[in-house]
């Protein structure tokens, strides 16, 4: 993922501090055209400052992004008429309806064809509820509204920040059936969550950000293939005998002990090793009382951030099946975009 004619975005050595606090050091991100881009990371490791800086609201302090090919800048929001997004809470006229709302929204950014509005209302499961003030809509309803939104120019790069904020669960999985159907008719879908199942079911490609920095990018399915883990639980006074004891099974660095779950000790070997594990431990004498398996995303998240947490509606949503902002961020307001209103 080194062409850059092939990517709908990249970020090279992009920067941002917030006084003293650094949100990014230097993060270099690949996207390629036509998938779904997994954009994850522990809070406060930079992600919605990452998507403040790629809709033009703040600018970077050093470092380079690119849209569509083409370097964006200052002096260059028109760039975003072929972006759609959706960063923070969405946010509208609360005594509009959503199809008044919709519509002011399109006077200001890029042409929307006739009958748009209307489609996209059916699309997220709106229409009947059209005529209504939005401010009688719960979360998940302004939340479908906001994605309505920066879909309305029919964008070729959409930027969504935790897009399955309030929905239920039949909504989130019709969102994510949505955002593939959009990745397979040639559209970029980024997508930033804390919802680490539903990303590994969702994304083609994930890039994992830690401290403002990448950690981690690449296929999904070759990320989880190389990265097998087993984790082992051993009783609190047996964990350095223990990681001693596994250290001869992987590379050095491939033993590692969680901070967050005492007990709990992380190797990096294939899941199909995991009797192996459990025959070095009792030939050091130490029996675990627990043993996990895999090569999901959220051992290979915990794994590469040292442990950071990851936080775990209404009716049909699109038709076809509180937000988080960075510590040091200032101005936590709203913004749903389309094109160079984003």
């Amino acid at each position: 993922m080194t062409n850059t004619g092939d990517l709908a975005l990249a970020t090279r050595g992009l920067r941002k501090s917030y006084g003293s606090h650094v949100a990014l050091a230097g993060l270099d991100l690949s996207v390629p055209r036509g998938t779904v881009y997994g954009f994850l990371g522990p809070n406060g490791a930079g992600k919605t400052t990452t998507m403040r800086l790629l809709t033009g609201l703040i600018h970077p302090d050093a470092g380079s992004i690119e849209l569509l090919g083409l370097p964006f800048g200052r002096g260059d929001r028109h760039r975003l008429y072929d972006v759609g997004a959706l960063i923070e809470s969405p946010s509208f006229y609360p005594f509009l309806s959503a199809r008044q709302n919709l519509r002011e929204l399109a006077t200001n950014g890029a042409p929307v064809g006739a009958g748009r509005i209307e489609e996209l209302l059916e699309l997220t499961g709106l229409r009947d509820r059209a005529k209504d003030a939005v401010s009688t809509y719960s979360l998940g309803m302004k939340q479908r509204l906001g994605i309505a939104a920066a879909l309305l120019s029919d964008p070729t790069l959409l930027l969504l920040d935790e897009p399955a904020n309030g929905l239920d669960p039949a909504g989130i999985v019709a969102m994510r059936e949505t955002l593939r159907h959009l990745a397979a008719i040639g559209k970029t879908v980024f997508v930033s969550s804390h919802l680490l199942a539903e990303v590994q079911q969702m994304a083609d490609v994930v890039g994992i950000i830690a401290a403002g920095r990448l950690v981690r990018e690449g296929l999904m399915q070759e990320l989880l293939n190389a990265e097998g883990i087993v984790r082992v639980r051993v009783g609190l006074d047996e964990v350095a005998g223990a990681a001693a004891a596994l250290a001869a099974l992987t590379a050095s660095g491939g033993v590692t002990s969680s901070t967050a779950e005492p007990g709990w000790i992380s190797v990096r070997v294939r899941p199909d090793q995991s009797g192996e594990v459990n025959r070095v431990l009792a030939g050091a004498g130490i029996w675990a009382t627990a043993l996990e398996t895999g090569n999901d995303l959220e051992m290979l998240f915990l794994e590469l951030t040292g442990g950071a947490q990851a936080a775990g509606g209404e009716g049909t949503f699109f038709g076809m099946a509180g937000s988080r902002a960075d510590p040091g961020a200032p101005g936590t307001t709203g913004t749903t975009g389309t094109g160079a209103a984003a």
